[in-house]
């Protein structure tokens, strides 16, 4: 999984990034986390999979949730306390529930066999 981490200049997102790749990392999880900006976005994108926006980008998140949809990418608006999550866990459930929301339903194949 490949994600993004989205801020205004960079700064912040670097600390998200590294800290939801220790995480991972943690885990045994294969991610990739790199930081972005505003103006990197239409570049970076191409790479994501997964865009975590910085709570102080509330008013871009319409126009970067569409961005990422072109491109298959899902977005998780950060909330404002994320950089208290010192150890990169509490964000890392965020991206992994997002990818459940994001999943499309499954659905049983034996259940749909018409019966003989």
């Amino acid at each position: 999984m490949r994600i993004l981490v989205v801020c205004g200049a960079g700064a912040s997102s670097t600390f998200v990034a590294q800290r939801v790749r220790h995480a991972a990392q943690a885990a045994g999880r294969p991610v990739s986390a790199v930081a972005g900006t505003q103006l990197s976005l239409p570049i970076d994108l191409d790479a994501a999979d997964v865009v975590l926006v910085g709570p102080h980008l509330h008013d871009a998140l319409d126009r970067i949730r569409h961005e990422a949809s072109l491109r298959g990418a899902i977005v998780v608006a950060l909330p404002p306390d994320i950089f208290t999550d010192l150890d990169g866990t509490r964000t890392l459930a965020l991206v992994d529930a997002a990818m459940v929301d994001s999943a499309p339903p499954q659905t049983d194949i034996a259940s749909e066999r018409s019966p003989s």
